[in-house]
């Protein structure tokens, strides 16, 4: 169970970065998906977006590496 935590918080980590740069580096993504303007052009959504984006990312990476040290402990991981 351990490692099935471990491979879930990293693939959440990355992706949350993976999204997080996506908005840095393409701020249009979400009217260009949607079609929609939620925030009128001014950028608000995307910045909260990467703000909510690093953050998710630095708590999963800390789930990650939580679960790393209990499988070294215990003997799992290899």
């Amino acid at each position: 169970m351990s490692r099935r935590r471990f491979w879930i918080a990293t693939v959440l980590a990355a992706a949350s970065a993976l999204l997080g740069l996506l908005t840095l580096v393409w701020q249009t993504w979400i009217e260009g998906a949607s079609g929609l303007e939620p925030d009128g052009g001014s950028g608000e959504l995307e910045w909260l977006i990467v703000a909510g984006c690093a953050v998710a990312s630095l708590a999963f990476s800390g789930l990650a590496r939580r679960e790393w040290v209990r499988m070294r402990t215990v003997g799992v991981a290899r």
